[in-house]
């Protein structure tokens, strides 16, 4: 089977400066997806970028580069979009993935096993696989001063919050065929729910990345394939 993992990093963080390339745990943070999909032996590893800096470490550390056009590069430029550039590119140079697996840079903390997971779970009835993990917390809106609760009764215990999931952001694995048409998801997704440690870390601020550095240090049985 051809598998492609796409990993989107363009440049120009406002919240956190050059995040994709900082110095996480001793390695640029873009290493933990590439080193990921290098472990999961990927027939194609690409990392997408408009940015210079970004693209001489990704290539450093085995990855091959897509430079991304500025039309794909702005703040209002989709994951999908930029991950369909990278579809038509690669079918341009005679690569056709059957599998089409996207790696976010910012969540760089996954357990080992979760693309032979995702991959067993892909089958010819559902679109794309996603991880997720149990949510919690009670959400509600605020309109002017009034707060409205969203996924709970007001007034109950977040014990008994119905069973809700949120995307966690680890990996999406997808059909060719819904990459084409600007999408990741699809109409039929399957999940995997991972453990609550991996999902922690979402990294768009320098809060995000301290402790995201904390739990590599704190947990190294579950980050050892990571070390």
């Amino acid at each position: 089977m051809n598998s492609l993992a796409f990993i989107p990093a363009r440049g120009g963080s406002k919240r956190l400066p050059g995040k994709n390339i900082l110095n996480f745990g001793g390695k640029p943070l873009i290493w933990y997806s590439i080193i990921f999909a290098q472990q999961n032996e990927f027939q194609k590893i690409i990392v997408s970028t408009d940015d210079d800096e970004i693209a001489t470490v990704a290539a450093c550390y085995g990855a091959e580069v897509l430079k991304r056009p500025a039309h794909l590069s702005g703040d209002e430029a989709s994951t999908a979009s930029a991950a369909k550039h990278c579809l038509f590119e690669q079918r341009a140079l005679g690569f056709f993935p059957d599998c089409f697996v996207t790696l976010q840079p910012t969540n760089p903390l996954r357990p080992r096993e979760l693309y032979q997971v995702a991959l067993k779970m892909w089958d010819d009835q559902c679109d794309s696989v996603i991880s997720v993990s149990l949510n919690r917390r009670k959400y509600g809106t605020i309109e002017g001063d009034i707060y409205q609760p969203l996924n709970y009764a007001a007034g109950s215990r977040s014990q008994d919050l119905g069973v809700q999931y949120f995307e966690n952001g680890l990996i999406y694995l997808s059909n060719p065929s819904i990459i084409e048409q600007e999408d990741i998801f699809g109409e039929r997704i399957k999940t995997i729910q991972t453990d609550e440690l991996y999902s922690l870390v979402d990294i768009d601020t320098a809060f995000d990345f301290d402790l995201g550095e904390k739990l590599l240090r704190s947990y190294p049985q579950s980050f050892s394939h990571l070390m």
